[in-house]
């Protein structure tokens, strides 16, 4: 089958990527088999979309011994062809989108600490494992929530991670009520766009953040009530002046090191930071009496749980949610994809179609 392959590691990415006919192999959640196992379904990708995840699986990621060539992808849009032991067969000719987080069953010690206190481990298709990048794959059907025939496949596979991950942080992690003021660092981003929708869907004044003009503007056009232009100011200042020098309640921020600190500057008593990446660097300068002193909240976030997938699912579904698209490839100009990305000139997801 097809499949658009990362052939070695390196940075730049773009340059090992090719996009092969002859892809096979027999990995768990790998490279699809003919027949899905028990729980288990085969799906036909329509449509898979970038992260900034497929950038570090083609760098290498720390701490992980993964094996090239081999195939990422996190995301897809995708019809259910066949189905495995114990699996309602009325899935099958659905289309779908993906929960890449598979869980890995962890046996309990006696002296263990309550399931309350312990975050689940993943492994993560496309990370991990092989992703969707190609033709067919095999993952849980407990993974797969079902879409309308009628919503197009390319804004589908742009959906699942990106707007999963930002449900999670504002709602799981940091407990948005609608209202509460939030600020998004880096306005351009999967995440950041996803989590300025669910923001606004939740009627929360929003405040943004870029370092290029042009998606200051398009941040504006999509809502966002402030967007400033970060030039490497104290820009928490009008943050503040923004909510009468109350501060925000929620702070989005994927970039770290270059954000962290005035991120924490601009939240409000009680307000919570929460991160799922530090794409600027992981050695952040805080300040920790003001963390104390405004009792305030440092979240770290990574995936999310399944009842939160089946809830941000239903509101795309809806209508109430949906991700910005921005450019579409045919797989076969997978490398131009990856070289998009790696540009950082997106505003919104890059997808290949299939």
């Amino acid at each position: 089958m097809k499949a658009l392959v990362i052939t070695r590691t390196g940075t730049p990415v773009h340059p090992n990527i090719r996009l092969v006919t002859d892809w096979s192999g027999a990995e768990r959640f790998g490279i699809a088999p003919d027949k899905p196992g028990p729980g288990e379904a085969l799906l036909r990708t329509l449509a898979s979309a970038l992260n900034h995840l497929d950038l570090w699986v083609g760098r290498g990621v720390p701490g992980l011994d993964l094996t090239y060539p081999r195939v990422s992808g996190s995301d897809a849009c995708a019809v259910v062809d066949a189905v495995g032991p114990g699996v309602d067969p009325a899935w099958v000719g659905k289309k779908v989108i993906l929960n890449a987080a598979i869980p890995c069953p962890r046996a309990r010690g006696p002296w263990d600490a309550p399931d309350t206190s312990i975050v689940p481990e993943y492994d993560l298709l496309g990370e991990h494992a092989n992703g969707t990048h190609r033709e067919r794959f095999i993952a849980p059907i407990s993974n797969l929530a079902a879409i309308n025939d009628s919503q197009d496949p390319a804004e589908a596979a742009a959906f699942g991670l990106t707007f999963l991950t930002a449900y999670s942080m504002l709602i799981g992690k940091a407990g948005l009520r609608p209202g509460q003021a939030v600020l998004i660092t880096g306005i351009g981003g999967g995440v950041a766009l996803a989590a300025l929708a669910i923001a606004r869907y939740l009627g929360c004044p929003t405040a943004v953040t870029t370092r290029q003009k042009w998606k200051q503007e398009r941040a504006a056009a999509l809502g966002a009530n402030l967007a400033i232009l970060d030039e490497g100011q104290e820009w928490f200042k009008d943050v503040r002046a923004w909510t009468g020098r109350r501060g925000v309640d929620v702070a989005v921020d994927s970039s770290g090191k270059a954000t962290h600190l005035n991120c924490i500057k601009s939240l409000a008593r009680g307000g919570a930071y929460v991160t799922p990446g530090c794409t600027s660097g992981p050695d952040a300068t805080t300040d920790l009496a003001r963390i104390y002193w405004h009792q305030l909240r440092i979240l770290g976030s990574t995936m999310s749980t399944p009842a939160e997938f089946a809830e941000v699912v239903s509101l795309y579904r809806a209508g109430s949610l949906r991700p910005v698209v921005d450019k579409t490839y045919p797989a076969e100009q997978g490398a131009e994809a990856y070289q998009r990305l790696e540009s950082a000139e997106q505003f919104g997801k890059i997808v290949l179609t299939w």
